[in-house]
């Protein structure tokens, strides 16, 4: 049950920055974070596409594939919350449904997902993007990471059976 809260939580979290920045006027952005030394720039950033605005063009594909990866994704998820452990695998796909329900959202109510902060670090300085974005980012990094320990742990077991004999 934790698991979906957390779901909920991230969702929740991302939209309510997105209404706010969506409140604002559009004159006040961009706008440094004085808190982060300027690091951290909010914007207010309409997307119809995917990132980098990828088939803006195609606005029947863009609201369809995620909402069926979205239903794929649930149902692996559905599929490890009654399994004991896994709590990485778990907290990785929370991340990714998290930032995905959030821009699922958008897509639905605005046809649109609101982009509202870019990071001033070389070679990403220009790209805008929103706590959902980052939430499935880390999601998918983190079940990559998951399965390469995991790899790596199989490997060990073999060389360790192999030895033995």
């Amino acid at each position: 049950m934790v698991w979906i809260l957390l779901v909920g939580l991230l969702a929740g979290i991302d939209l309510c920055i997105k209404a706010e920045i969506e409140a604002r006027d559009s004159s006040e952005f961009p706008k440094p974070l004085e808190q982060t030394k300027g690091k951290i720039i909010l914007h207010k950033s309409h997307n119809a596409g995917f990132p980098f605005e990828i088939l803006k063009s195609r606005p029947d594909l863009v609201e369809e594939l995620p909402r069926a990866v979205f239903c794929g994704l649930s149902g692996v998820f559905g599929f490890l919350l009654p399994q004991k452990g896994h709590r990485i695998e778990k907290l990785s796909m929370a991340l990714t449904l998290g930032g995905a329900l959030s821009n699922l959202y958008d897509r639905a109510k605005r046809k649109y997902v609101v982009d509202y902060f870019s990071i001033d670090v070389k070679g990403i300085k220009k790209v805008i993007f929103n706590l959902g974005d980052f939430f499935i980012f880390a999601g998918a990094a983190l079940t990559v990471i998951a399965m390469l320990v995991n790899e790596l742990g199989q490997r060990g077991k073999k060389k360790k059976q192999n030895t033995r004999r």
